[in-house]
């Protein structure tokens, strides 16, 4: 197996941009990724979305950092909305559903455990 090394994810060029699965209003977020999907189940990269909001569709388990930008995101099973900024991490375990509200352009690393 080899190692994925990301350097300076803050300023990383991303190579993928599109819109997000399933935007609710304007504007329409844009969801911008660099990723490397293993073999074993495993996804890590680094993605980057602008303002909006969406719903979250992801089913796997999910660890994200944030590296900058300001959102929160409400989970469908009635726990309380969080608020996410630059510096904060995440856990979000298996079939985590909900609305994430980008109020500001937020990068993140994260790893997903299919």
């Amino acid at each position: 197996m080899s190692i994925t090394q990301f350097k300076n994810t803050a300023t990383l060029q991303l190579d993928e941009s599109s819109p997000v699965a399933v935007p609710l209003g304007e504007p329409v977020a844009i969801a911008s990724i660099t990723s490397v999907e293993r073999d074993d189940g495993v996804e890590t990269g680094v993605w980057e979305c602008t303002p909006g909001r969406w719903r979250r569709q992801i089913t796997a388990q999910e660890f994200c950092h944030f590296i900058s930008g300001r959102c929160t995101f409400t989970p469908d099973d009635g726990g309380a909305t969080l608020h996410i900024q630059g510096g904060d991490a995440l856990m979000l375990p298996a079939n985590t559903l909900g609305i994430w509200d980008i109020q500001e352009t937020v990068r993140k690393t994260y790893v997903l455990i299919f």
